[in-house]
């Protein structure tokens, strides 16, 4: 596939539609997308070494869970193209940023915009909470702290098989409040499963409110690395930083790019909404007509038409 915009195009691009989502449908995660549009179109753009997806653009309604009388089942990490030795596969852990995947996708071209209009629709494939059968998405990581072990169990696989592909893993800091992330670096210190990277979105935000009211996780990156890591930090909303990040060698360690974000990153209006950030659902006819006017000040788009509104 044909890279069609610059990286900077795409994350703009992301929160543009997440935006235009979460007005249409009277709330959405707003605040991921402004956390973590950088990361995940430098992820898709340049990062990854994938293919061209192997599923339709666009998404074939919910086909049931795997069983011996469905033979047709599949994951929904065919949107990231075949798998093969060579080629990287991507976990994405917090799969409430589905939304923002789901944007993701379409602006890099691996889905059809029509795609996001089956989002969190009875009988759809595009769930609102990633799923394994959603695009993008190859397990089923709702559960908080599951995504880096299931990385590091596969990476350890693809080493003893002789694979060069490499196995990512994007994350939320939350995730640091899960006993199960430890584990999962530990155990790949200890094995040295050094061909897993796990990029971390570090708004330091969770479905409760900020981190450090719900419980105080302390310096992670020291923490991380007594666990065996090598961790670096970025800003993830200057991609040169990111760049440089993940090609710091870490031999027998696994990676961790600790991507520093602001979950109000090209939506300021929403510092309003501080702590309660993790869905935002409208509180009114005239708050959302507000929320659609000054955000689509800040994208520098249009506000968005919707039922029971006109510019």
């Amino acid at each position: 596939m044909q890279k069609a915009k610059t990286t900077e195009d795409i994350a703009l691009g992301i929160r543009r539609r997440v935006f235009e989502h979460a007005i249409r449908n009277n709330g959405g995660y707003l605040s991921q997308a402004c956390s973590a549009a950088e990361q995940l179109a430098w992820l898709y753009n340049e990062a990854l070494n994938i293919r061209a997806p192997t599923l339709p653009m666009i998404p074939k309604p919910f086909g049931g869970v795997p069983s011996a009388a469905n033979p047709g089942y599949h994951t929904g990490a065919g949107y990231n193209g075949p798998v093969a030795p060579h080629l990287d596969r991507l976990f994405i852990a917090p799969a409430h940023y589905a939304l923002v995947a789901y944007a993701a996708l379409i602006e890099v071209g691996r889905m059809a915009p029509e795609g996001l209009e089956m989002f969190n629709k009875d009988g759809s494939s595009v769930e609102m909470i990633g799923a394994e059968h959603s695009p993008g998405m190859e397990v089923h990581n709702g559960t908080l702290g599951i995504g880096l072990s299931t990385a590091a169990g596969l990476a350890w696989g693809r080493k003893r098989r002789g694979e060069t592909g490499k196995v990512w893993v994007y994350m939320s800091d939350g995730e640091v409040q899960e006993g199960q992330t430890w584990e999962a670096i530990q155990c790949c210190a200890h094995h040295r499963i050094d061909n897993v990277t796990a990029v971390m979105d570090v708004n330091r935000q969770q479905c409760d409110g900020a981190m450090n009211t719900v419980m105080e996780a302390g310096d992670i990156a020291k923490k991380m690395e007594a666990f065996g890591a090598k961790v670096v930090w970025a800003d993830a909303h200057k991609l040169d930083e990111l760049r440089v990040a993940a090609r710091t060698p870490h031999r027998g360690k696994p990676l961790i790019i600790l991507a520093n974000s602001s979950p109000f990153r090209g939506m300021p209006t929403l510092q309003e909404r501080f702590p309660r950030l993790h869905y935002v659902r409208f509180k009114s006819k005239a708050e959302r007509a507000r929320y659609n006017i000054e955000i689509a000040k800040s994208l520098k788009v249009e506000p968005v038409n919707y039922e029971g509104y006109s510019a």
